[in-house]
């Protein structure tokens, strides 16, 4: 019962991850629940596995190790229909490699753009209090890249709940509210504070 007390009055957790993009959005999308991170560039192997829950789950346990409690870390990845699902958790190296133009490419005169972003939060305070929360944003991947805000994919993905813009013509504001790693940092944040409050009696 100490350490979950303690657990319920920390006010910052650790955040694994090397990319300014993804930090400064979680960071603004916790903020507003009064969560403060703190961003810790850990190296950690990803992992080959068929679902960012298991890629994310795995880093984190390995970025648990660096000594920073409590951490998270967010994976995600773009799930095309059309591509049979890739490429999936492998979207990192996807982008690294071949980036938004070569999915186009892959993609050239093909009429089914359905596609799906899914990121994982994986949260480790220790071996017995770790959790992963899941998010989704179902879109389309339009014709050419559009947008010069977000990174990663966002300029060629066009959430289907949005008004036909990619995520890279909106702003950070207008992403938060459509996008895969806000539904699983909302779950993460509402989760956190309430285990906190019950912790806390």
């Amino acid at each position: 019962m100490g350490y979950k007390r303690k657990l319920g009055a920390q006010k910052t957790i650790f955040f694994a991850t090397s990319n300014l993009n993804k930090s400064k959005e979680a960071s603004d999308i916790l903020s507003k629940y009064g969560i403060k991170i703190t961003r810790v560039n850990v190296k950690t192997t990803e992992i080959q596995a068929d679902s960012v829950e298991d890629v994310a789950t795995a880093a984190v346990t390995q970025a648990s190790k660096m000594g920073f409690l409590p951490i998270f870390v967010e994976d995600a990845g773009l799930f095309i229909n059309a591509l049979k699902g890739f490429p999936g958790p492998f979207s990192s190296y996807v982008y690294r490699t071949i980036g938004t133009r070569g999915v186009l490419r892959l993609l050239e005169g093909e009429k089914n753009r359905l596609s799906e972003f899914r990121s994982s939060v994986a949260f480790y305070a220790s071996s017995d209090l770790k959790k992963c929360f899941s998010g989704t944003s179902v879109g389309k991947i339009s014709e050419k890249e559009r947008g010069t805000h977000g990174f990663g994919f966002d300029p060629i993905f066009k959430p289907i709940k949005g008004d036909g813009r990619t995520f890279a013509e909106m702003t950070m504001e207008e992403k938060d509210g459509l996008s895969h790693r806000a539904d699983a940092l909302k779950k993460f944040a509402d989760w956190y504070l309430k285990f906190g409050a019950e912790n806390m009696l």
